[in-house]
């Protein structure tokens, strides 16, 4: 993707959109429990902003954390998730892949957390993949 393509997304009810002007920096999945109850999927996949490149309209409100490390914000009317921070990866925000209108566009380049992922999911890829975090390749190290 052309790093001026704007992207644009929304929650499901469209009470908070949100626009990013720059690429992701990294676009991944994630097996771990704690995105699978968050979004309520087999897997989680994110692609992951600047955080202060990532424009909501109406404000994405106060984060709310259950993890210790993990913040993560939902639209107050639909329950959408949102975006999430986790404070071992600063500065980024993970907004989920499913939101994003381009989605199509953004393919996830990595597995993260795969020692989690469920038995009798079969994801038929080449893509890396990181048994815990993945946080040296996802902040490019």
């Amino acid at each position: 993707m052309p790093p001026k393509t704007k992207l644009t997304g929304r929650c499901y009810c469209a009470a908070i959109s949100f626009e990013m002007e720059n690429a992701p920096e990294t676009i991944a999945y994630c097996h771990c429990n704690d995105c699978r109850r968050w979004t309520g999927a087999p897997v989680a996949a994110f692609a992951s902003f600047f955080e202060a490149s990532v424009i909501f309209t109406p404000s994405h409100g106060s984060a709310r954390s259950f993890c210790p490390g993990v913040r993560r914000w939902t639209c107050p009317e639909c329950g959408s998730p949102l975006a999430a921070a986790f404070d071992y990866l600063p500065g980024q925000l993970y907004i989920p892949l499913g939101l994003i209108d381009q989605a199509a566009d953004l393919p996830p380049r990595l597995h993260c957390h795969s020692d989690e992922q469920l038995p009798w999911l079969n994801v038929s890829d080449n893509l890396p993949r990181v048994a815990k975090s993945g946080r040296a390749v996802l902040l490019g190290k």
